[in-house]
């Protein structure tokens, strides 16, 4: 039986400044999501500018992080956000919901896609395979701040959060960790390698991302203030989950139905 380390949530201070480990795991999250977006343009010389990446993740951070806090907000905890409305502006306590956040991305590469006079898919289509590192390090956050905590289990690496209670419980961050960082970004680097007909490559990372979390959230503890959805299984992840799965097969489909356009990337 293992023991969460109860990291000290401040990784750094320097007089009055304050660096919490949550704020810092998003500067590792977009400055890798940076790098990796200049290492593909430069794979595909012509495709993107670097004032264009740096403008793309500049407005994929503020949509990530406007829409990731919004959906905290009204997907699970709308009670808090009216008992305390000034905690939607303390970030750096946490609380970012993933489908609030890709709403938000969705709507700034919306906007920046038309503004570039680029097709929208194409744009989602160059930056899905990066996202995946992002949420990687924003789990690896979760756990350093020692919330989404799992379920109780009897299993050999069971975890007791010290703040929560004495059990067991499943590290459920390591595992989102695991398949919605590691594995989805080894999937889509690999199915981006080649030229792929436009729109799939962002239908994988529905159906991928969506399945990933749907199972994971088998073994993460449910919102103590929503519980289960229905069925005393189906939880709210799953339930925003659900459409991800279904919409992304369907443009995947789409997309490989239409003649005569694909992506040219191929970072090797």
């Amino acid at each position: 039986m293992l023991t969460h380390p109860q990291f000290d949530p401040v990784a750094l201070s320097l007089g009055p400044l304050s660096i919490h480990w949550y704020g810092l795991m998003y500067i590792v999250a977009f400055a890798g999501i940076w790098r990796l977006a200049l290492y593909r343009a430069h794979k595909s010389p012509g495709s993107w500018s670097d004032e264009q990446i740096s403008d793309l993740v500049f407005y994929g951070a503020m949509g990530a992080v406007i829409g990731g806090r919004l959906g905290s907000v009204f997907f699970y905890n709308f009670d808090r956000f009216l008992a305390d409305p000034i905690w939607l502006f303390r970030v750096w306590e946490g609380g970012m919901a993933f489908h609030g956040g890709l709403l938000g991305v969705l709507a700034s590469f919306g906007w920046y896609s038309r503004r570039l006079g680029k097709p929208f898919f194409e744009t989602m289509d160059f930056v899905a395979p990066l996202v995946p590192f992002g949420l990687g390090a924003g789990r690896i956050g979760n756990f350093i701040g020692g919330e989404l905590w799992g379920r109780p289990t009897d299993l050999p690496w069971g975890m007791v959060f010290p703040y929560v209670d004495a059990l067991p419980r499943h590290p459920s961050q390591l595992y989102q960790f695991a398949l919605e960082g590691v594995a989805l970004f080894a999937l889509l680097w690999w199915f981006s390698s080649k030229p792929r007909p436009r729109c799939s490559i962002t239908g994988l990372f529905g159906v991928g991302y969506g399945v990933f979390r749907f199972v994971v959230e088998f073994a993460r503890q449910p919102d103590a203030d929503i519980g289960f959805i229905a069925f005393d299984w189906l939880t709210m992840g799953q339930l925003l989950s659900l459409p991800m799965i279904v919409i992304g097969a369907v443009m995947m489909a789409y997309g490989y139905r239409r003649d005569g356009v694909s992506v040219e990337l191929n970072p090797k």
